[in-house]
């Protein structure tokens, strides 16, 4: 209480929730995490973000981050602690472009960025299925990937600054757009990733790239993942790097969308190994109708196509002849979250591997998966283009002995093959065991050094990211 009533010094009473106006910060969108805080306050800048830290410090109150709420790992669960809500830092301070460069606020929501760099022909290329309501300090706070990722980095390789307070409340000031600045230790990146558990990003300036006339999209079917790697080499070298999206859609998550969502066209009888794939064309001579009114870009990819066809490595194939077309290829992408969480109980696994591993993955960890539970089902989606696979299993009992030990079994495949068990999503709580069985017992002695020295009350984020 001494806590909640000095922030409603600091922020003004109507700014600090408490009981049932907490409710819609309180549980995260997946319905696994919920957890009643003390309080949610939402402050309106950094000097109040800053202020209000400083008197967590001083009443040893835990604080948690809270964005756009849409992560899947419980990062922002915030039992008997303060929820600090970055919603109402939601400015753009500025977009520049002649640096290439905009100055946004961490509770800038995704989407809203978009749109404001896109008057000034201009993009910021972090996109996935939540941007309408994830926000930019929640995709600094776990290094999200999406979509992009292949052709424009994860988020760390689209922030040049950032500032952020720390734990004692004081303000770090790294708002630079320098893309080279060897001046020691990178505090950006060490930010960046650690799901406010050793500060909070209240502000970043982050990279834009020029803005593409236009997008060739296509849905792909192919006769073998190996075939469907072979295509995006091909693509790449024809395009000289330009494919945005690579995304894998097999046949059985396409049926369970359908199931979901029967008013969703699929624009091709789904097959065992389908692909969404995108290239953003910047060059005007690329997109510049030809006399039968067909742009160069999308005449190449049909030719390419075609010759994969007859090859034999391409079973079918339909591009994007409209904007219209092309946001409904994407919407069946981009419902992944939603189908793959509709089934019940369901065990998570957001994975990372090397391409060439990609197509072995799949066998070896149903071999494993039918070893512990013979009867449960799997469905996966994956950012093919960068080796991401979020493989979820449905195990045929709710046992959380048995889906800790399928999340160890699929670890351990992953491990063997020379990937990573958090590609994207971050850890939060759900990925703690798995960080202490998987990572190097060196890194989290060094992690646990650094949180100690920069939060030695332990009030940033308490609980989440290293093992207990």
């Amino acid at each position: 209480m001494d806590f909640i009533a000095a922030a409603r010094e600091i922020i003004g009473p109507p700014n600090v929730l408490t009981g049932a106006d907490t409710a819609r910060y309180a549980a995260d969108w997946t319905g696994k995490y919920s957890a009643d805080p003390v309080c949610v306050v939402r402050p309106a800048d950094t000097a109040e973000v800053s202020a209000l830290v400083r008197l967590a410090r001083e009443t040893r109150t835990p604080v948690v981050p809270i964005g756009g709420n849409t992560g899947q790992t419980g990062g922002a669960q915030a039992p008997g602690a303060v929820l600090l809500s970055l919603e109402r830092l939601n400015r753009i301070r500025e977009v520049r472009p002649g640096s290439r460069v905009a100055v946004a606020e961490a509770g800038v929501v995704l989407e809203n960025l978009h749109a404001a760099v896109a008057e000034h022909g201009l993009a910021f290329p972090l996109t996935f299925g939540a941007k309408g309501s994830a926000t930019i300090g929640g995709a600094m706070s776990t290094n999200a990937g999406g979509s992009n990722v292949l052709r424009y980095g994860n988020t760390r390789a689209l922030v040049l600054g950032l500032e952020a307070v720390m734990p004692d409340g004081a303000v770090l000031d790294l708002m630079s757009a320098l893309h080279k600045d060897n001046s020691g230790f990178d505090l950006r990146d060490l930010l960046i990733g650690a799901e406010g558990t050793l500060g909070i990003i209240t502000a970043a300036v982050v990279k834009l790239v020029p803005l593409p006339r236009a997008y060739v999209t296509a849905m792909v079917t192919l006769a073998s993942l190996d075939d469907a790697l072979a295509l995006l080499d091909h693509l790449q070298a024809e395009t000289g790097g330009a494919v945005e999206a690579f995304e894998y859609m097999p046949g059985a998550y396409l049926d369970a969308l359908a199931g979901i969502h029967p008013e969703m066209r699929l624009p091709l009888a789904p097959a065992g190994v389908n692909v969404m794939l995108e290239i953003g064309i910047t060059a005007a001579a690329d997109v510049e109708p030809d006399p039968d009114g067909i742009a160069p870009a999308l005449a190449r990819l049909e030719d390419l196509l075609g010759a994969e066809m007859e090859a034999g490595r391409v079973l079918d194939a339909v591009l994007a002849r409209s904007q219209s077309q092309r946001r409904e290829i994407w919407a069946l992408r981009e419902a992944a979250a939603e189908v793959t969480l509709a089934i019940t109980p369901n065990v998570v696994n957001d994975i990372a591997l090397p391409l060439d591993a990609v197509p072995g993955f799949f066998d070896r960890a149903r071999a494993a998966l039918s070893a512990l539970d013979p009867g449960a089902r799997d469905l996966s989606v994956a950012h093919l283009g960068d080796g991401n696979i979020h493989y979820t299993v449905y195990p045929t009992r709710d046992d959380p002995v048995l889906a800790d030990a399928i999340m160890e079994a699929v670890e351990q495949v992953v491990q063997e093959m020379g990937g990573s068990f958090s590609a994207e999503h971050g850890i939060g709580l759900s990925k703690k065991r798995s960080m202490a069985r998987r990572k190097d017992p060196v890194a989290l002695a060094v992690m646990r050094a650094i949180k100690a020295a920069l939060d030695p009350e332990g009030i940033m984020n308490p609980g989440k990211v290293l093992p207990d």
